[in-house]
């Protein structure tokens, strides 16, 4: 059970002039400082240097082809108003996270980062274009362990067609074991670098080395993405997000993407490869909306999946959750574990914090959660983090707590 913190409430009784002592309370609060931030783009490759550029981060919910550039004295400017103070990342596409900036040699850069205290201009140079041609050969990253278990497998609910990727440890064609079977989400940065936007997990890499010193293997499936349907898919309630100049709402499609899943995807796994299909040898894992997305199943699937990996959930965007914890939450009998970076911003930790002690205090379950103070929202942390959860996660343990 997750230790819950002692806190101290303050409770005001509030009589014939509580209406008005509330509005006046709620007027006289400061609201959060926000800031005009301009772009500029100097210098862009010359190839594909005809079609439009786009900035997505972290102030227009990572949207590829909303923030377009013009064309403004010998630069691309955009201007985005009205964003919230504080540290923001971003990152220019041409409008899809498939053909996202990179460095001159292909390979995936950092987030870029600003800090608005005020009105900021910035100016920056992309160096090159992660789909050019020219780069991939050389940015395939997977294992020899790696391989496409299905270029178009029908997600029939969802109506859609997904690349599925299958990781099978080191030894699996020679020997005839069966092996736990971990779910991940957002497929494309699992295993290769030619197909993630922001760097890959590496867990191929991870694996091969954590098998070789004795942990015990997993079949690894890493299901595609649906990119713009990321949104809806990962989560199981309406969220809204609002921009300066637009609305945005996301129709709830969790439900459909996890039947999918449970009901489709798995039995093509457990016919087409050694599995142990057993609760207690099925993992789902996530980051983000992907940790949102492995925490619902958890909870909604209790019989299926009897162990998560919840990297940095977006529990921020689940309107629903604190009421789903609290009246199921005492389904969960198996192993998860819960991660979030120090520096992820907005009330991320907190969110997490609270679900976790929710989930403690109402589970019997064994429940690792962790927080790295000095840790963003990115793969590069995940990917950190990912041994020690597959450790943890593959051998007997108890509930522990580590971090503030």
């Amino acid at each position: 059970m997750v230790k819950k913190n002692a806190s101290m409430s303050l409770h005001i009784l509030f009589h014939r002039n509580a209406a008005w002592l509330c509005f006046f309370l709620l007027a006289t609060l400061p609201l959060p400082a926000q800031y005009k931030l301009t772009i500029k783009i100097q210098a862009v490759p010359s190839v594909f240097s005809n079609e439009p550029v786009f900035a997505a981060g972290s102030f227009n919910s990572w949207n590829p082809d909303l923030q377009q550039f013009t064309a403004e004295n010998d630069m691309l400017v955009t201007e985005i108003k009205e964003v919230d103070a504080g540290r923001h990342e971003f990152k220019f596409t041409r409008g899809s996270w498939r053909n996202v900036e990179c460095d001159a040699k292909g390979r995936d850069i950092a987030n870029r980062v600003v800090e608005l205290k005020s009105d900021t201009t910035i100016v920056c140079t992309i160096d090159g274009w992660k789909d050019d041609a020219t780069h991939a050969a050389s940015l395939h990253t997977a294992s020899i362990n790696v391989q496409l278990a299905a270029e178009a497998f029908e997600m029939s609910r969802l109506k859609k067609f997904r690349h599925i990727w299958v990781y099978l440890p080191p030894g699996y064609e020679k020997n005839k074991k069966h092996y736990p079977v971990m779910y991940m989400h957002d497929g494309q940065n699992v295993f290769d670098e030619y197909f993630a936007p922001f760097g890959e997990w590496g867990v191929d890499e991870c694996l091969d080395s954590l098998i070789k010193s004795g942990i015990p293997g997993c079949i690894v499936v890493a299901v595609e993405n649906g990119q713009m349907d990321r949104m809806s898919e990962y989560n199981p309630y309406h969220f809204t997000w609002k921009t300066e100049k637009d609305t945005f709402a996301f129709q709830p499609k969790a439900d459909d993407y996890l039947l999918d899943i449970v009901n489709d995807l798995k039995p093509f796994i457990d016919k087409k490869y050694r599995t142990l299909s057993s609760k207690e040898n099925t993992i789902i894992t996530g980051s983000s909306m992907g940790g949102l997305i492995s925490y619902y199943a958890a909870v909604q699937y209790p019989e299926v999946f009897g162990k998560a990996g919840i990297f940095s959930p977006a529990f921020w965007t689940a309107s629903g959750i604190d009421a789903l914890t609290d009246s199921t939450a005492g389904r969960l009998k198996g192993k998860y574990f819960f991660y979030m970076g120090g520096k992820e911003g907005g009330t991320y930790v907190e969110d997490m914090k609270r679900i976790c002690d929710k989930a403690g205090k109402n589970a019997p379950a064994f429940i690792y959660s962790v927080i790295d103070p000095e840790a963003e929202h990115n793969e590069k942390y995940w990917r950190r983090w990912f041994a020690e959860f597959y450790t943890w996660i593959m051998a007997d343990g108890y509930n522990v707590q580590t971090g503030n």
